[in-house]
């Protein structure tokens, strides 16, 4: 029999972990041993969430706490405030990690693929783990060799305090691996307020909504004359959807070494 791999979910009450701790203790291959919740710290998460797993699974404050218990695989759910911190600390302690959380800039990957690579541990970045932002993804990587111009737009409840959110960060990461979308006008030289074009992410034109209403949303657009594509992505309001590729990121992080970005880099797409 196949050893089962041991998971620790930092961030594990929150909305979506929480959906994906009750995927794991489903599995036949996965074992969750740990969690990390501040506000929950000194409680059972078994007992918390309702999971039903017949053992007691210790919530910890800290990701320091939580590494006294062995286990292979830590998914970061947490903030960007504290989501780095968390990575660093788990790969130099040889587990490797799934990062969930939005809001990491480019910088902070940088450091992380270094930490990653001289523990000679794994991180595989999922800006989403929906299909269809896997899938959105992929089609813009295609569109952006063929059409010249183009920018994204992310929309989220009113709550959320990161922009632009994770989502969009990967994409726009991805675009620029592509090519720089052409800007006829360049944003300095845009007559009024500049700030109105969005952010410069990689060369790519950001823009991000936070109104009631939106829980995730996603969207590319690109434009030649006469001519233009929509990628569109939107969520519902179930953190279902994102489990199914949360466990399939759990169980393929240790098959490389290094930072991979985007669920599809492990997934034969």
């Amino acid at each position: 029999m196949n050893k089962k791999i041991r998971v620790c979910v930092a961030g594990a009450t929150g909305w979506a972990a929480s959906e994906l701790c009750k995927g794991i203790v489903l599995t036949d291959d996965l074992e969750l041993v740990a969690a990390v919740s501040r506000k929950n710290a000194g409680e059972d998460l078994d007992e918390l969430l309702e999971l039903r797993s017949g053992k007691i699974i210790p919530v910890f404050a800290t990701i320091e706490e939580s590494l006294n218990i062995p286990f292979d695989v830590m998914v970061e759910y947490t903030s960007p405030e504290i989501a780095k911190h968390h990575v660093v600390t788990a790969l130099k302690k040889g587990v490797n990690v799934v990062v969930a959380t939005s809001g990491l800039s480019d910088n902070d990957y940088e450091k992380i693929r270094s930490v990653a690579d001289q523990q000679q541990k794994s991180v595989l970045a999922v800006g989403n783990f929906a299909i269809s932002v896997v899938l959105l993804n992929r089609f813009a990587e295609i569109a952006a060799k063929y059409m010249t111009q183009w920018e994204i737009i992310d929309y989220a409840k009113q709550s959320k305090a990161d922009a632009p959110s994770g989502s969009a960060m990967e994409l726009a990461n991805r675009l620029s691996k592509v090519g720089e979308s052409i800007k006829e006008v360049l944003v300095e030289n845009t007559i009024g307020i500049k700030e109105t074009r969005g952010a410069d992410i990689n060369g790519m034109q950001v823009h991000s909504v936070r109104l009631p209403g939106y829980v995730i949303s996603l969207e590319a657009i690109f434009g030649m004359e006469n001519e233009k594509l929509t990628l569109r992505h939107d969520a519902g309001n179930s953190a279902k959807p994102y489990v199914g590729g949360a466990l399939l990121a759990i169980r393929k992080v240790s098959s490389f070494i290094g930072l991979k970005r985007g669920l599809d880099s492990v997934m034969d797409l």
